[in-house]
């Protein structure tokens, strides 16, 4: 897939702002956009393969509660976050241009 990328012409068309924001609040913002991206990607990872783990029947009832407890919590901590950076869930599906959205 990424010969297939490489080997494609790249786009004339700029997307996205032509300059670099140095106002440190947005830097922050960009930063936390960033991060809050990967915990989420990572974080949907995990959760389906704690899905089919439990499918599987590979795992006992505490571990499952264990699982379901921490999941929760990461869904509060994220909503904090994205509430404290002022960001929304369709902030963190970064266009990734060719290669499509992370989310």
């Amino acid at each position: 897939m990424l010969v297939e990328l490489a080997r494609q012409p790249r786009a004339t068309t700029v997307r996205g702002p032509r300059h670099i924001a140095v106002d440190p609040e947005r830097v922050e913002q960009g930063l936390a956009q960033l991060v809050l991206t990967v915990v989420e990607l990572v974080r949907q990872l995990l959760e389906r393969q704690a899905t089919r783990r439990v499918e599987a029947g590979s795992l006992t009832d505490e571990e499952i509660e264990r699982m379901g407890e921490t999941f929760l919590k990461l869904d509060k901590k994220m909503a904090e976050l994205k509430r404290v950076f002022r960001l929304r869930d369709e902030d963190l599906n970064i266009d990734l241009g060719p290669l499509g959205t992370v989310l």
